[in-house]
């Protein structure tokens, strides 16, 4: 079994219901876990990751990977929000994995509003994490495509295309397809 995974899929994809569900399978079956997430990640509290179905589990809130050592009995390291670390914090987690034998698993987005690769998620897919899309479908209204992109909206209803493409919460963004994100993102330039 491949011992370096990344979870990714649009918002409301259920990753971080399906790491609660990990971190509570482990644990039942005898084997101690880590869970961590970015410390920017605030929404449901410093130290808590909420599902949107309404699961919780308590985590670590770290600035970055860089000092973080796992306890000796821990065999399992579940990482939320995993786009808003850094790459050099994932090389931490390339070390961790091949030198520990411990299983790593990482949960988050693979690209922003704007169609970038975060560069953790990049750095994921180049050290040779196992990748596992996790699908929902797109929020317009009646479709029933795969949600492939997001798009980040302004108070007006108005999609963001400059500045920031990272804002914490849901309420300004939907996950949509392929073909609402071009119709929608690039109606002013095509």
């Amino acid at each position: 079994m491949a011992n370096l995974h990344f979870h990714y899929g649009t918002m409301g994809a259920s990753k971080s219901a399906q790491l609660i569900i990990t971190a509570y399978n482990f644990r039942k079956n005898g084997n101690p876990t880590d869970v961590i997430k970015p410390i920017t990640d605030t929404r449901f509290g410093a130290t808590t990751i909420n599902s949107r179905i309404g699961l919780s589990v308590d985590a670590v809130a770290l600035p970055d990977l860089s000092s973080y050592t796992p306890l000796p009995d821990i065999r399992v390291i579940l990482v939320d929000e995993v786009q808003f670390f850094q790459p050099s914090d994932i090389d931490r987690m390339v070390d961790i994995a091949d030198n520990s034998g411990r299983i790593i698993m990482c949960y988050g987005l693979m690209v922003d509003s704007n169609e970038n690769l975060f560069p953790a998620s990049a750095r994921l897919v180049a050290v040779g994490a196992k990748l596992h899309r996790m699908e929902s479908n797109c929020q317009m209204p009646g479709c029933l495509n795969l949600a492939t992109h997001h798009l980040r909206f302004d108070s007006h209803g108005n999609v963001i295309h400059n500045g920031d493409a990272i804002a914490l919460g849901d309420d300004n963004y939907k996950s949509v397809c392929r073909r609402h994100y071009n119709e929608m993102y690039h109606s002013h330039t095509r």
